[in-house]
């Protein structure tokens, strides 16, 4: 399909609304999910990084128990 114009682009016949409120809900869909998986991959990270820290002080704690 051949548009004339820019704002006959942007009606695309009549169902412009239709058209662009789906694009634009699919874009913000993607971009949430985006987002999303962004955050909680650092905070995954930040738990793996606390979780080890912890294992590594519970691990000193036990080497100076052993010693005493």
């Amino acid at each position: 399909m051949q548009f004339e114009s820019l704002s006959d682009f942007i009606a695309m016949g009549g169902y412009g609304f239709y058209v662009w409120l789906s694009y634009g809900s699919c874009a913000g869909i993607i971009l949430g999910l985006l987002f999303s998986s962004l955050y909680e991959n650092k905070k995954l990270k930040q738990e793996v990084k606390s979780q080890m820290a912890r294992e590594e002080r519970i691990k000193k704690a036990k080497e100076l128990e052993a010693q005493v």
